[in-house]
């Protein structure tokens, strides 16, 4: 009865068109009221509480580095470079595509952000090379989804808070899983394009290399600097987050001087705008998550699932299948901040690494950004890309494949994972 008045009340709130972050905070009223334990004085200090988290200032100032980029010229810089590296072979722009996605996953964290940049920047390229849109579309929704994996990811720093785990040792560990994501990718476009007729522009010039590389290098230092400091215990990753605001910051407006004092003021509104949005919605959900604990939920799915607690393999495959599930209806953070509670119960019960679920999950939650009728990034690139969204649909399909396929490759071979996680983590 209680998953039934918790679950029944957020799909409501959302089939009516509520904000996620106001149907959490109805779902927990709801929930307050059948446990018997309504008290707005308990609520109100959930929802400070919820935010109220040093380890969650690294979101706002990720936020804003990400902003800066994409103003300062640091974003465009890294396409070209990868542009002139790759762009001459067969299918060069979809390769540029995947770099670029890699190299700005490391810069940003965030999925929307790196999905807008590369659509409006590549993706009008691709379509006047002859490549299909629908196709071109999709591939640049897929790369964009590299951010949430890779460090900084936005998605660790979340669930590292929800669930209490290091965000340093979760950034480490997500290193390799993001490049095996970008290398499934890179095989998915070769055998997509390898009967295409399409003449790529000719190879560029070793000045033309080196120019394209020494105005990018100073964009291709932040990621760097980020996981350098982290793995030598220089800063914490809030602090990391504010080094890369800054970083971004000094190069955008004293080195590329692409950064004005009357841009500056938009690129702040901007991130604040985002970061507001993502605080409230964790804020709100912190109340869920406190309600999901007192009813006793997570015991119940322990119980639930006791006949694969013997085997972890058939463990993580129910659970990310479950995550799949509810990836198709919900964004990524409200996913992450509800079953972050429900989940972690069973993962230590089961004797499972939780720097390794950690990593599992927010694949699994970035690949939710691309799977319909949800699909926040589908949406992005669609809109970006002014192509309807059963297009980018169709065009995404094989290369959201190849990203479950990796991600239950590592499901099935932990060491995927674990094994570089402590080789980067000391």
């Amino acid at each position: 009865m209680i998953i039934a008045v918790f679950l029944g009340t957020l799909l409501l709130a959302m089939a009516i068109g509520m904000p996620i972050s106001f149907a959490l905070l109805l779902s927990g009223v709801a929930l307050m009221w059948q446990l018997d334990l309504f008290d707005a004085q308990i609520l109100t200090q959930n929802l400070i509480g919820g935010a109220d988290s040093f380890p969650l200032l690294a979101i706002p100032f990720f936020m804003l580095a990400g902003e800066i980029m994409n103003a300062g010229g640091l974003s465009r810089r890294i396409v070209n470079l990868a542009l002139t590296l790759v762009g001459h072979v067969r299918g060069g722009l979809g390769y540029v595509t995947i770099m670029a996605g890699c190299l700005l996953a490391a810069l940003s964290g965030s999925a929307v952000a790196d999905a807008a940049a590369l659509s409006a920047l590549l993706l009008p390229m691709m379509v006047s090379a002859g490549h299909d849109k629908a196709r071109s579309g999709g591939l640049i929704a897929a790369a964009g989804i590299i951010a949430p994996v890779l460090p900084p990811s936005i998605g660790l720093v979340i669930f590292g808070v929800a669930a209490n785990v290091s965000i340093s040792k979760l950034f480490m560990a997500a290193i390799v899983p993001g490049m095996l994501i970008g290398g499934a990718l890179w095989v998915t476009w070769a055998w997509l394009v390898r009967r295409e007729t399409i003449q790529p522009p000719p190879r560029k010039s070793k000045r033309e290399i080196w120019l394209a590389a020494r105005e990018a290098v100073w964009a291709l230092m932040l990621p760097v600097i980020i996981l350098v400091g982290l793995r030598m215990g220089v800063f914490t990753p809030t602090e990391a987050a504010v080094a890369a605001a800054v970083y971004a910051f000094c190069i955008s407006a004293f080195v590329y001087k692409e950064l004005s004092v009357r841009q500056l003021y938009a690129v702040f509104v901007s991130a604040a705008k985002i970061s507001a949005v993502v605080m409230f919605l964790i804020a709100a959900a912190m109340v869920s998550a406190w309600l999901i604990t007192v009813a006793g939920l997570p015991s119940m799915v322990v119980a639930l699932v006791e006949p694969f607690m013997g085997n972890k393999i058939l463990l993580m495959i129910a659970l990310m299948m479950l995550v799949m599930a509810v990836g198709t209806v919900m964004d990524m953070t409200p996913t992450i901040l509800i079953l972050t509670p429900v989940l972690m119960p069973v993962v230590y019960a089961a004797g499972i690494d939780p720097v390794y679920f950690g990593v599992m999950f927010i694949i699994n939650n970035s690949i939710g950004l691309i799977t319909p009728p949800v699909g926040v990034v589908l949406n992005v690139v669609a809109g970006v890309g002014k192509m309807k969204m059963d297009e980018v649909t169709r065009g995404v399909l094989p290369f959201m494949l190849a990203e479950f396929g990796v991600m239950f490759l590592m499901v099935l071979f932990p060491q995927l994972v674990t094994v570089p996680a402590k080789w980067f983590g000391g």
